[in-house]
């Protein structure tokens, strides 16, 4: 089986990880000046590179090269950090395989109950076998239950020197204050549009894959800052067309309605031309795209017309008009015995 983008291109230093660069100045700080803390909490949107930032920190931590080391004078005088790892030591090369033994990765989604966390304790009280640090990272810390955050607190409190804990999570509201009093917190930032498209551009370069501007800027839009759905939409893509993708396709496939059909769409409604919108309305239906897909973003369109408008002093009422009738006319589409009428309705109602 072939291994998925996302996983084939996941970044393996610092410095190809995007978006990122105040947790990573601020971390390579902690490594040079070997003032590692015992807990982290990487929080923010998913795809963002909360877990890829935990296995860069546990090689870092654990390299063996002796390239850019820095001593590590609070803890073990001898004792050194890399401030980027190098890939090529045993360490390194076992964490990127996924077979170190120093460390351990827990999904919380599945695996959230005391009993669990009860078995996390006591291999933390064991020393790392060919490591200096044996390092833990729960994903989805937030789906621990209230008996396991508490077994976790008690490790957190007191954890033994070797002890390293990284935890990740979409939503940090739901972890106790205690728990996020024990750790250093980082917020990870939602990917530009412009950096999910230089990094799919660099992919599809490697794949050997002629893809069009057009494709890219759907892919990264769709994305919505999430550079692993980008790069799993853009697997999708390349699985069904091979290796030259057009727009049409990657609208088709995705189910991603072109810029151009909404600004047709929009221009419609404007010049209230309520026939020609409603035949819009019905290609798109009868070509099987969802309707709540091409309202919502339509939204999406309209917003960023509107943000357009402000910006340039035009008048924002028209638009601030049709987003209230369609935002009212996504709340009906579940509910309605036809599926397009509401948009239908929206787009008469406009042109009264």
């Amino acid at each position: 089986m072939s291994t998925t983008l996302y996983r084939k291109y996941r970044p393996q230093t610092f410095a190809e990880l995007q978006s990122q660069e105040h947790v990573i100045r601020t971390l390579q700080g902690a490594l040079a000046s070997g003032r590692v803390g015992h807990a982290y909490l990487f929080a923010g949107p998913r795809g963002t590179g909360k877990t890829t930032m935990a296995r860069l920190m546990a090689k870092a931590i654990n390299c063996q090269s002796t390239k850019s080391q820095v001593s590590n004078p609070k803890q073990t005088p001898n004792y050194k950090f890399q401030i980027e790892p190098c890939n090529e030591c045993n360490s390194c090369i076992s964490i990127n395989a996924g077979r170190s033994l120093d460390l351990i990765e827990i999904d919380a989604a599945s695996n959230r109950g005391i009993d669990e966390i009860r078995n996390l304790k006591e291999a933390a009280g064991t020393a790392a076998s060919s490591s200096r640090y044996k390092i833990f990272i729960i994903d989805e810390v937030h789906m621990l239950t209230k008996e396991a955050f508490n077994a976790l607190l008690k490790t957190l409190e007191e954890p033994p020197s070797h002890i390293v804990f990284m935890l990740a999570t979409t939503e940090p509201h739901k972890l106790p204050e205690t728990i996020l009093s024990r750790v250093q917190r980082f917020d990870f930032r939602k990917h530009g549009k412009d950096e999910i498209v230089k990094k799919l551009k660099k992919i599809a370069g490697s794949e050997k894959i002629i893809i069009d501007d057009e494709s890219l800027e759907l892919i990264a839009v769709s994305a919505s800052g999430s550079m692993r759905d980008a790069e799993s939409a853009l697997g999708k893509v390349i699985a069904f067309c091979g290796t030259t993708i057009v727009a049409e396709q990657t609208s088709m496939i995705l189910g991603i309605i072109p810029e151009h059909a909404h600004a047709e769409f929009l221009k419609n409604i404007i010049e209230k031309k309520s026939t020609d919108a409603i035949a819009q309305i019905a290609v798109l239906y009868e070509s099987g795209v969802s309707m709540e897909q091409f309202c919502a973003q339509f939204l999406n369109y309209i917003r960023r017309q509107l943000i357009e408008s402000l910006k340039n002093n035009r008048d924002p009422k028209p638009l601030v008009r049709i987003i209230e009738a369609f935002f009212k006319a996504k709340s009906e589409l579940k509910s309605s015995p036809i599926p397009q009428l509401p948009l239908e309705l929206a787009a008469i109602e406009l042109s009264l």
